[in-house]
């Protein structure tokens, strides 16, 4: 029986792409492979996972990790769902979706995490955009609130931890950056500029605390709860505090990119820019371009890779490209690492990898925590990056 329902998995992801192939004449072989693998390893996953009532996050010591909406990963598999239904129009990808979508309604009423951009957004966010469904914006508009309550007007920045994550006043981590558009659009959405100009506010100070000379960010940036003013600039999963952490440079990349997309600021556009040369020109970038973990880890080239931070830099090159580069370099640059990633090196066989799409992530390297391992948003990242390269295709 699994034998039968899995040939009739591949044969629809079959027709599928095809017919996506149909309507983009330049698709290549590479990329018509990644996306049926990529979708029948979807498949599989979410019958697999469907009575849990949880969506899963990593692969890691011979059993997949299920979470519930109190882990900050929680919306990926969730939004890796919904931009698969985009991209194939698989009716199945859609009740997945929402049937994922719905295990984590309840994190729009948390009030004790930054991360509801990530959690509601992947999730609820595109389901909205795809689907229209009125009760997902209602969803958004509440975690947009309970975001908002984190947000302090007198120091103009969104507080990352709380005290039991460590000994910080206020901190503010480079992954803050990307729950701005969650807070941005709803503040759009719904008419409340308050919304907006918080997460403004964010990238700005951001902007000017979290980076050194070179471009490179760091991870932390703890504030004083009263002043505002900077106490420390340190790491909580780099190598170390002067290091160059590589999701950190992603998300560096993806957040200034997506601000200069809401607010067309010159400013965000060319930390973009500077952040992307970083990565791209750094003299210890693989010649396949998916980084280590840390630029500056001192095992190199003995050290684990980290196929989110590539994913997730792929995926923003392809954005900026269209703001800044005729010649398209960036997103040349982009799909070299996408060709990559879709590599058997990297791109998992549907049935094996703990039902995850792609192999060889970093997720805590200091805590020993999923080193060399699949993560679900290096798997969301990767399909939202293809289902922007078909995107380019139409517009092309």
């Amino acid at each position: 029986m699994i034998i039968i329902k899995r040939f009739f998995i591949y044969f629809s992801a079959v027709l599928l792409v095809a017919a996506c192939s149909s309507k983009n004449k330049n698709i290549e072989p590479w990329l018509e492979h990644a996306i049926l693998a990529s979708e029948e390893q979807l498949l599989l996953a979410a019958e697999a996972f469907a009575d849990s009532a949880k969506n899963p996050r990593t692969y890691e010591h011979g059993a997949v990790e299920l979470v519930t909406y109190n882990d900050w990963t929680s919306g990926f598999f969730p939004g890796s769902l919904w931009y698969m239904y985009e991209l194939t129009g698989n009716d199945k990808l859609k009740e997945a979706a929402e049937r994922a979508t719905g295990f984590i309604e309840k994190a729009q009423y948390r009030t004790n995490t930054h991360d509801l951009g990530f959690i509601i957004y992947c999730s609820f966010g595109n389901g909205y955009r795809i689907t229209g469904n009125e009760h997902y914006r209602d969803v958004m508009e509440q975690g947009a609130l309970s975001l908002m309550k984190r947000y302090n007007s007198r120091i103009g920045l969104i507080k990352s931890w709380d005290p039991h994550v460590g000994p910080w006043q206020f901190p503010v981590i480079i992954d803050n950056m990307m729950n701005l558009e969650f807070l941005y659009e709803v503040g759009k959405l719904t008419g409340n500029q308050g919304m907006m100009n918080a997460a403004v506010s964010h990238a700005d100070k951001t902007l000017a605390n979290h980076f050194r000379p070179d471009n490179s960010c760091v991870h932390v940036v703890e504030y004083d709860s009263i002043t505002g003013e900077v106490i420390s600039r340190e790491t909580h999963q780099g190598y170390k505090h002067e290091s160059s952490w590589a999701r950190g440079q992603a998300w560096a990349l993806y957040g200034y990119t997506m601000m200069y997309r809401l607010t067309r600021k010159q400013a965000y556009l060319e930390q973009a820019q500077k952040v992307a040369d970083f990565i791209l020109q750094h003299p210890r970038l693989p010649e396949d371009k998916v980084p280590y973990w840390d630029f500056d880890a001192p095992g190199i080239p003995d050290e684990p890779r980290d196929a989110s931070a590539a994913a997730i830099i792929a995926s923003a090159l392809l954005e900026l490209n269209g703001y800044v580069s005729e010649d398209k370099f960036y997103s040349n640059e982009a799909i070299v690492i996408l060709k990559n990633l879709s590599s058997e090196k990297y791109l998992a066989k549907p049935g094996e990898n703990g039902l995850f799409i792609l192999k060889h992530s970093t997720g805590n390297w200091p805590k020993n925590s999923e080193i060399d391992a699949p993560l679900s948003y290096a798997d969301y990242y990767y399909v939202e990056a293809l289902t922007r390269i078909i995107r380019m295709n139409r517009t092309e």
